[in-house]
């Protein structure tokens, strides 16, 4: 993928030597306009060696561009901070949203392409990363170019020296600028194999090689508006998915047995004692650094607040966070979905509790239809690889599906519409959404069926007797925090 000798250099066209950067600049931000009145966005990552001149070829691409509609983010080697966080989470947060295009100097790849001696193991996780965002990105509409530029070992040599002649620009040559210097080969090697790893066939890699640092930048915003040109031109809507397993779901919440009860006397004998031990066991994820991650989905009027409430009683406060989603507002709507969750996700050694959760992309938006279909299709693959990244990095994900049968479910609304103090509670959009009973007990069977990984299993728990539903869940917590502080 990368040229094997000096000489051996990217050409440009004849009639593009000849054109101003200000020219192709201009076609540039005329189609960055024309970008603004869609649903679509553009992300433009920028690579290669040390001392390449990635930052003249980001001055280049975004100098005709309007700023209050681009931005660009840098990203270096990860901050104590960023470590303490999922580590998709820095890069979602910074995508573009709609309309809009972003830049990113370095990126996710900057680990991958600057640890010479990764683990076998670490490596294949980042690659799975990288996959999932360009991939999820992609599908919600954004357009991703990569480009690596590329320089001989001569060139590196010569382009640190001019650096380190100019006093204003020698701070500029870091110890990983001398250090990939002196391992040039070593080095090398290692960028093609990470470069062909990830020349995805959405997301091919574009190699920059050229003398000329200013035809460089025309040959990448010539490969920008040509790329922007036919992705504003593409018809994005995809065909419905065949999903093995839509039509040959167990009906397990249709099925599940609503007879378990425990007395109030009972209940007062056991509670308490279980709230101590799943405070001391959150505290025990502090003092160890470990994150927790609670997705409370199910019927409405299931009782989940009033579940979260009871695992919560004795515990520090300061310790964790519930995100309660609801519609995304018109800020959150404009990313991808997956990017407000990523946004409330805990960091190390803090858990957060989801009322709702990102799996309203397959229950509500699906039923409502306000989601096309083929994209909450999608969303099982991409939930399903999001939980598998967070999950291999210090995080327990626990997801509690609780639900009732539809007459216990008429029983609370009225009791909630008779009570003054629970009237807050009923909205005409429950009482709407209970005909539609049917259809999410089949949603939430086929999520069931798709999302119950090894990882990341759902418990799936009768709320008929809140009692039971919320001394199923401490117990739960309390077996699943134990084996994952012993790990």
């Amino acid at each position: 993928m990368l040229p094997n000798k000096n000489v051996d250099r990217t050409s440009i066209p004849t009639d593009l030597h000849d054109m101003k950067r200000s020219e192709l600049g201009d076609q540039f931000a005329k189609l960055h306009r024309q970008l603004q009145e869609t649903q679509k966005s553009m992300l433009v990552i920028v690579d290669g060696w040390e001392a390449s001149g990635k930052g003249f070829l980001l001055k280049d691409l975004t100098r005709e561009l309007d700023p209050k509609h681009y931005e660009v983010a840098v990203f270096e080697e990860s901050t104590l901070k960023d470590a303490q966080r999922p580590y998709l989470r820095r890069f979602f947060m910074r995508a573009p949203k709609r309309g809009q295009i972003v830049f990113f100097d370095r990126s996710f790849y900057y680990d991958l392409f600057h640890q010479l001696n990764m683990k076998e193991k670490r490596l294949n996780h980042l690659l799975n990363d990288i996959s999932f965002v360009e991939k999820s990105l992609t599908q919600d509409d954004t357009l991703v170019v990569k480009f690596f530029i590329h320089h001989s070992k001569d060139e590196m040599s010569e382009r640190i020296k001019a650096l380190k002649k100019e006093p204003y620009r020698k701070v500029l040559v870091t110890e990983e600028d001398e250090d990939q210097l002196k391992n040039y080969k070593a080095y090398r090697k290692h960028f093609i194999d990470i470069l062909a790893k990830t020349n995805f066939k959405e997301t091919p890699w574009h190699i920059l090689h050229i003398d000329d640092q200013k035809d460089q930048s025309r040959l990448a915003l010539k490969t920008c508006i040509d790329s922007l040109t036919d992705w504003l031109a593409k018809d994005l809507t995809r065909p419905q998915k065949e999903l093995h397993f839509i039509d040959h779901s167990p009906n397990i919440v249709g099925q599940i047995d609503h007879s378990p009860f425990i007395s109030q006397e009972d209940y007062d004998d056991i509670k308490e004692d279980l709230q101590k031990q799943a405070a001391n066991l959150l505290f025990r994820a502090y003092q160890e650094n470990k994150g927790v991650i609670v997705v409370y989905e199910g019927s409405d009027a299931a009782g989940k607040g009033g579940n979260y409430q009871r695992l919560t009683r004795l515990m520090d406060p300061r310790g964790y966070d519930v995100a309660t989603v609801a519609a995304p507002n018109d800020e959150e709507i404009r990313h991808h979905y997956l990017w407000r969750f990523y946004r409330d996700f805990p960091s190390l050694g803090r858990m957060t509790i989801f009322d709702r959760s990102w799996y309203g992309r397959v229950l509500v938006e699906r039923i409502e239809g306000l989601t096309p279909v083929y994209r909450w299709q999608e969303a099982y693959a991409e939930i399903n690889q999001m939980e598998h990244n967070i999950t291999n990095q210090d995080y327990l994900l626990l997801k509690y599906l609780i639900v009732i049968d539809k007459d216990t479910q008429y029983d609370r609304f009225m009791g909630r519409e008779k009570d003054p103090d629970k009237q807050y509670k009923i909205t005409d959009e429950d009482w709407r959404n209970r005909d539609k009973f049917g259809l999410y007990n089949t949603a939430m069977n086929e999520m069931l069926a798709a999302t119950s990984t090894k990882e990341a299993p759902w418990k799936v728990i009768s709320g008929v007797d809140k009692r039971y539903a919320r001394i199923t869940v401490l117990k739960d917590f309390i077996k699943r925090m134990e084996a994952f502080l012993a790990k």
